[in-house]
């Protein structure tokens, strides 16, 4: 498919000839043509400002799914939501009160909102609007004890390289430093969380979490990563208003990359890369108040 095929259709008998479409396009992909917008251009990024702009609504993109605005837990109102009208002191309050979430129940999480949590994903900006963005859903514990046992037979293997004096620093000695750098970082901990969760059944990796969801990108991506990591913020702070909590897996990120056989056990192809993994459930903890964050470097140029 390509993905940047014109779908834009417009309805002349609606199209007041105002021009707005043309000025917010991105492709120069409309024009005015007799007083009336026409599609003239012969690519188009599918982004959906024209029909978002239209006063008259003439115009429509048949590559944008309108179910994807339409939530199973809430009514999603049609109009746009104008600059400056939101509540910055709700969005801070929002953004300040989602904590990574350690402890969580035993309740299943519904199809339904985990679908909703990925079309919140979705509303996230990407790369030349590609949009190539991939989830893969674990909607149960089971499904996420599965994967997990995956992991940790990766990381097995990883942490009996790790102690090898003879291998980790022979690697380091012709430049390939990760061995060693993973033995002083990670091995005492990784080693830790194996051995509790054998002996004791304690998930240090997924923390009891009833469902997980994968994020990732297709080849058509022009940003990968970046576009996955921006539709995982905005799962995460949805998350938090739909009474979820969730955590970030970075080894299983890290995991899934050193080996593609991980991916293949959950039908994931090979030209598809994972790039955040979200632990999720109801939550089993209860904070008071929110707290500061670390001062960062901040520069005016």
């Amino acid at each position: 498919m390509n993905p940047r095929k014109v779908t834009i259709v417009i309805d002349a008998d609606k199209c007041i000839g105002c021009g707005e479409c043309t000025r917010v396009c991105p492709s120069d992909t409309i024009s005015i043509v007799d007083g009336k917008a026409a599609v003239t251009g012969n690519r188009s990024l599918s982004c959906g400002h024209c029909a978002a702009v239209c006063p008259s609504q003439a115009i429509s993109v048949g590559a944008l799914d309108p179910s994807m605005t339409r939530f199973a837990s809430f009514t999603l109102p049609p109009k746009w939501m104008p600059y400056a009208t939101g509540n910055p002191a709700d969005l801070a309050s929002l953004m300040a009160s989602r904590r990574s979430c350690r402890n969580f129940k035993d309740t299943p999480v519904p199809a339904d909102v985990l679908e909703d949590l990925i079309k919140f994903g979705t509303m996230a900006p990407s790369g030349t609007n590609s949009q190539d963005w991939t989830f893969t859903v674990l909607s149960s514990r089971e499904s996420v004890l599965r994967f997990g046992q995956r992991l940790n037979d990766f990381f097995k293997k990883l942490n009996k390289k790790a102690a090898n004096p003879i291998l980790r620093k022979g690697l380091a000695a012709i430049g390939q430093k990760a061995l060693e750098n993973y033995y002083k970082e990670y091995y005492d901990s990784v080693s830790q969380a194996m051995a509790e969760m054998e002996t004791m059944g304690r998930d240090r990796l997924f923390h009891g979490a009833a469902a997980c969801i994968l994020v990732g990108s297709g080849k058509a991506a022009a940003c990968p990563k970046e576009d996955a990591m921006l539709a995982t913020a905005n799962m995460l702070l949805a998350a938090h208003t739909l009474g979820l909590g969730t955590c970030l897996v970075g080894f299983a990120v890290a995991a899934m990359k050193a080996d593609a056989s991980i991916g293949r056990g959950l039908d994931i192809p090979p030209d598809e890369k994972i790039h955040a993994v979200i632990a999720l459930g109801y939550p089993d903890e209860h904070y008071t108040h929110i707290t500061g964050r670390k001062k960062p470097i901040i520069r005016f140029c």
